[in-house]
């Protein structure tokens, strides 16, 4: 595969949820990964299952990668962080290089409310540090493997994972009323989390009750600026952080197939997933409506729910505004820029 100098979105997977969808026939896709790709750099976005083995599959490897930003800590979307973190003992070929940068949501500092629908408060795990941020996540998934890291850390001298990544939270600007439970996204501008020479990344709250902090990321370089959403239900933030972008990619819910798998939910557990998809998700409307607002010249979904759906979204579309939205498949290329 050419790589290009302008730069370009490479979608390695397109599948949201915590979960292997059952694909009756159709094509499998992987789970939610985006690479932000300029020249030989590369700047993953969420490390769903999957993710580096597709970015392999795009032609590239870790020695390209120069961040990772999580959008949120959702299993789905961190589910191959670990396994980045454990390869990439053998997979960094270059020993002069400098450290990935992960960067994500901070420590969140207080537990989700308990569902409404409860009828017996669950037990939280772990306790003593239950709703860590992004820095001690990678430390936790590292030290879970220390049987197998310390074998070749001190057997076959390989470098320790902690020290192939810098990972670091974000730290909030002050006085924005952020409150995890009741104000996850207060209005406000976007923020510059990273920079470097090829691009500038900032970051905007956005609302996934009961996820947060949760944010989006946009991606601004000479040639071309990209918007990733991240898990989010319409918020204004979104509108602010895309605008005037070439390319926003939204996630999006199918609703129609929500309203069918839960058309009546009777038992308190369906009854609360299908609450936090209408909350916490997405429509294709909104997507749309968001785009539209934000005057981006191209609107892609990803983050598909669910991950069989790409079919009946394209076929929702078939009216859908001026924008003609896509509906990209895995490791898709979105060219950005004047000359896409």
């Amino acid at each position: 595969m050419t790589k290009a100098n302008n730069p370009q979105i490479i979608t390695l997977g397109t599948a949201g949820g915590p979960r292997w969808w059952r694909y009756q026939g159709q094509g499998v896709r992987a789970g939610i990964s985006t690479a932000f790709v300029i020249g030989d750099a590369v700047y993953l976005i969420d490390c769903g299952y999957g993710a580096g083995r597709q970015l392999v599959e795009a032609g590239y490897s870790l020695d390209n990668v120069v961040g990772i930003f999580l959008t949120h800590l959702h299993s789905d979307h961190i589910a191959d962080l670990a396994a980045i973190a454990m390869f990439s003992t053998f997979e960094i070929t270059e020993s002069e290089r400098d450290p990935i940068v992960l960067i994500g949501p901070g420590d969140r500092g207080v537990l989700p409310t308990v569902s409404p629908h409860a009828r017996v408060a669950p037990r939280p795990i772990s306790e003593q540090s239950p709703t860590p941020g992004t820095a001690e996540t990678l430390t936790r998934l590292v030290e879970a493997n220390a049987t197998d890291l310390n074998e070749r850390i001190l057997d076959s001298l390989r470098p320790s994972p902690l020290d192939m990544f810098q990972a670091e939270d974000i730290v909030l600007p002050e006085g924005l009323g952020f409150e995890p439970n009741t104000n996850p996204a207060p209005k406000m501008s976007p923020f510059v989390v990273y920079e470097d020479s090829r691009v500038r990344v900032s970051a905007i709250l956005v609302e996934h009750p009961p996820m947060a902090p949760a944010f989006g990321y946009r991606f601004d370089t000479d040639e071309g600026s990209a918007v990733i959403s991240g898990d989010t239900a319409f918020t204004t933030n979104m509108i602010t952080l895309a605008q005037g972008a070439d390319l926003l990619l939204h996630e999006a819910i199918d609703l129609e197939w929500l309203t069918a798998k839960f058309p009546d939910p009777t038992s308190p557990r369906a009854r609360a997933i299908r609450s936090h998809h209408e909350r916490s998700h997405t429509s294709i409307a909104d997507a749309v409506a968001i785009a539209e607002a934000a005057e981006v010249r191209q609107l892609a979904l990803h983050h598909l729910v669910p991950g069989t759906s790409g079919p009946s979204l394209k076929s929702q579309l078939d009216s859908v505004t001026q924008l003609s939205p896509l509906v990209p498949d895995d490791l898709e290329v979105l060219p950005l820029g004047p000359s896409a």
